[in-house]
């Protein structure tokens, strides 16, 4: 029986079996990498049971991203909702342990996705904080004000940002005129901050543009710094302050600056988070754990996978503590 040549479309099938084992493969490599980093970021839900057994006799101090730990990653930024599950779950591990949102959405703007009264708000990635008392340092006073909030009880506002606002207005302003050609693309008001979003720009073409624009507006204002996350521009003052100095100004306002007393707990899933996962490190004890499914440069010490993750950690969080009483 002679050779017969393979029709088309059998060279069509070995094409798609061939991709089909490539893509299997880098699916392989992933996992691969995932697990192994895995070994050195381990599951924070699969070492809850050894990491409550050191938090037992201390207090433990709860600190929590915003987007992508409390909600998921949503193409329109208005639209980062937190599940009624996780809302609920929030108020339950705040009824037990003092519990902040740290986020780099405006304090505002956060507090009115939580809507909950037990925790205390971080805005503009640290630089809008509000408390019952404030800091009794002489270097944090002269960026306290004390106020009222909507309950009548008095707070005490920390801004350290407070002399770059009329600027930020002017940029939010000439992005707007410029930028906003960009379709899809969205400009954030964060109050200390300014937020560039660009998950709905078509191409990656169009985000090189809009890359460029931004840059090239920026020069003009050289006492701020560019910086990156998950498919956005973030444009912020050029000040040594940070997630992880909002970490330290908080556990001070809140009367725990004897560390070896406490073990904070911080979740977050973005670059600026590192910032408070080295404080963490720094202080010597607690838990910095990042929300990421892949495998990344982090100084976390353990992971979570996603928000229903987190969920499942704050959930088990409650019900140890309320074993406890």
């Amino acid at each position: 029986m002679g050779f017969e040549p393979q029709s088309s479309s059998a060279y069509s099938n070995l094409d798609s079996i061939l991709v089909s084992d490539l893509q299997d493969n880098e699916e392989e490599q992933i996992f691969c990498s995932y697990a192994s980093w895995l070994e050195k970021h381990p599951s924070a839900l699969d070492k809850f049971e050894e990491m409550m057994s050191i938090a037992k006799l201390k207090e433990v101090v709860v600190f929590l991203d915003y987007d992508g730990t409390l909600s998921p990653i949503v193409d329109d930024p208005d639209q980062a909702h937190m599940t009624d599950a996780m809302r609920t779950a929030v108020n339950e591990v705040a009824s037990f342990f003092p519990t902040a949102i740290v986020s780099g959405r405006s304090r505002k703007k956060v507090s009115e996705f939580v809507r909950l009264r037990n925790v205390y708000y971080a805005g503009s990635h640290g630089m809008d904080i509000s408390t019952p008392k404030g800091s009794s340092k002489t270097q944090d006073q002269k960026h306290q004000t004390k106020a009222v909030d909507e309950k009548g009880n008095q707070v005490v506002h920390f801004h350290p940002a407070e002399d770059f606002l009329p600027t930020l207005k002017e940029i939010i302003q000439v992005l707007k005129e410029n930028v906003l050609r960009v379709e899809g693309s969205k400009i954030e008001d964060n109050m200390f901050c300014i937020s560039v979003h660009y998950r709905l720009v078509k191409n990656e073409k169009e985000v090189g543009i809009l890359r460029k624009m931004v840059e090239s507006i920026m020069e003009a204002y050289p006492n701020f710094h560019i910086s990156g996350g998950k498919k956005v521009i973030e444009i912020r003052p050029n000040i040594s302050w940070d997630k992880g100095c909002a970490v330290q100004y908080l556990l001070g306002t809140l009367g725990f600056d004897n560390f070896e007393k406490i073990v904070p707990l911080y979740i977050g899933d973005d670059t600026t988070d590192e910032d408070a996962f080295k404080v963490i490190r720094h202080i010597g004890q607690g838990f910095p754990i990042i929300v990421s499914s892949k495998a990344k440069e982090t100084e976390a010490c353990y992971s979570l996978r996603d928000p229903d993750e987190v969920l499942f950690f704050l959930k088990r969080l409650a019900k140890w503590k309320k074993s406890l009483v």
